[in-house]
């Protein structure tokens, strides 16, 4: 089911290894990635920090520049990036399409769990983060899984560097 390279090291269910080494599971083609960042707008951001030198804070002010809402996900803030903040998923009040990730691994369950919970249609866990028993529940319930893939670069990469001009206030534009 799961494609482990010879080199990755489960730990209960978790992968140790340095960021970037490897792909991870059968990550989901060009065509999948390119529909998520498409046909989604609510990208709810768990683990989204205040500060602007932070990746979490990083992605989400490009995502939100090229027009997706932000809904911030953090228990410890009452704003970020000029959105309302929500202590966790299952306090979010409006639909969530995409749920990206900035927790360590062992976090993941928990917010695949109520991902599952709110309805969310994709579990996006950003650049180095990898959890296979959590990647199982979520396709179990059939939400789409990325692991390890950051959303910036992904959609910069099917947008082009000029993401923002060329789609300015909307989304990636479908093809």
């Amino acid at each position: 089911y799961f494609n482990l390279p010879y080199h990755a090291m489960p730990v209960n269910d978790f992968v140790i290894r340095p960021v970037g080494e490897f792909k991870m599971l059968q990550q989901p083609q060009n065509v999948v990635l390119r529909k998520i960042l498409s046909d989604n707008n609510n990208f709810a951001v768990v683990g989204l920090s205040p500060k602007a030198e932070r990746p979490s804070h990083q992605v989400a002010a490009y995502l939100k520049q090229a027009g997706y809402r932000i809904i911030p996900v953090n228990p410890g803030q009452q704003e970020i990036l000029g959105e309302v903040c929500y202590p966790d998923l299952l306090s979010v009040p409006c639909p969530v399409d995409v749920v990206d990730v900035f927790r360590r691994a062992d976090l993941i369950e928990p917010i695949v769990r109520d991902a599952v919970a709110i309805g969310a249609k994709v579990i996006w866990m950003q650049q180095g983060i990898v959890n296979i028993k959590a990647a199982r529940i979520a396709e179990q319930a059939g939400l789409t899984v990325v692991m390890d893939r950051c959303i910036k670069i992904e959609h910069m990469r099917f947008a082009g560097n000029n993401a923002t001009k060329m789609f300015p206030g909307s989304k990636l534009k479908k093809n």
